[in-house]
């Protein structure tokens, strides 16, 4: 039986376990059943992830992702805030710092004791207006990729939308198979600001936030003139994100993602 530390921190109300793994504490094939372990809300710490902080021949330090239930993502936009104020506490990095992950090298900046602002990919597979009708429902459906798939879908008012019921139809669709895809609802709510809830793939249910969510919504927003940049977003938990990019001819870049990533607390927790 071991003793793993490690801190509890919440981003827009995404909240995840971070574990210093640069020792390698925990190999890669416990990774995934450490994960559904760590991130049970009724037996253990409870969170929408798991993520491990390890060394990097290419950066400051590496990011390993696992969704609650134990599958990998290559990213997460406000777990890679979160891992940034990790490094940050640990006193790995100063403010600025650059990390790797599974889909690429991404940069960050701390800019406050609450705010980390967050440099992502340039995004990938965008498709607009993608008819599919779900359960008898006519939904158009709009798509990009921010280091995860999204879907979004633009919706008169977002209350009333069922998010989980939807959103896993969405998620689990033949269009978006073999993968599945994450599957955001948005509703416009004044100039320049939008609402956003999220189904994520793998925690499949509905969380108060998700980074690369509000990133994608954000951008096809703007994409179809319905906003324009920088977009502040409201998430379900009732933060504000900001979002931020360069429009060039058919091109998207300079994606920034800020917002709060705080240590919530900290512990050890006994692992077989």
């Amino acid at each position: 039986m071991r003793t793993i530390n490690f801190y509890k921190l919440t981003a827009a109300g995404n909240d995840f376990v971070l574990i210093d793994n640069r020792n390698n504490l925990i190999s890669e094939h416990e990774h995934s059943a450490l994960a559904l372990k760590l991130c049970d809300r009724r037996y253990c710490i409870g969170g929408d992830g798991l993520i491990l902080l390890e060394k990097s021949n290419k950066a400051d330090f590496r990011m390993r992702y696992y969704n609650s239930d134990g599958s990998h993502a290559s990213m997460c936009g406000n777990g890679g805030r979160s891992i940034a104020r990790f490094a940050y506490e640990l006193g790995i990095v100063k403010t600025n710092m650059k990390f790797e992950t599974d889909a690429g090298l991404i940069t960050a900046e701390i800019k406050s004791d609450t705010v980390v602002n967050l440099a992502l990919y340039d995004p990938k597979d965008l498709k607009l207006d993608i008819n599919l009708e779900i359960d008898g429902k006519k939904f158009e459906i709009s798509c990009l990729n921010t280091g995860v798939p999204h879907a979004v879908i633009f919706v008169n008012d977002i209350e009333t939308i069922d998010v989980f019921k939807y959103g896993r139809l969405i998620r689990y669709h033949e269009y978006f198979a073999p993968a599945g895809t994450n599957v955001n609802f948005v509703e416009i709510a004044k100039e320049n600001t939008i609402f956003v809830r999220t189904y994520e793939r793998g925690v499949e249910d509905e969380t108060l936030a998700c980074g690369t969510g509000v990133t994608a919504s954000s951008i096809i927003s703007a994409l179809k003139g319905k906003v324009s940049v920088p977009v502040k977003i409201i998430t379900r938990g009732k933060d504000n994100l900001s979002v931020s990019c360069i429009f060039e001819k058919s091109k998207i870049s300079n994606v920034f993602l800020e917002g709060p990533a705080i240590v919530a607390f900290t512990g050890a927790v006994k692992a077989e």
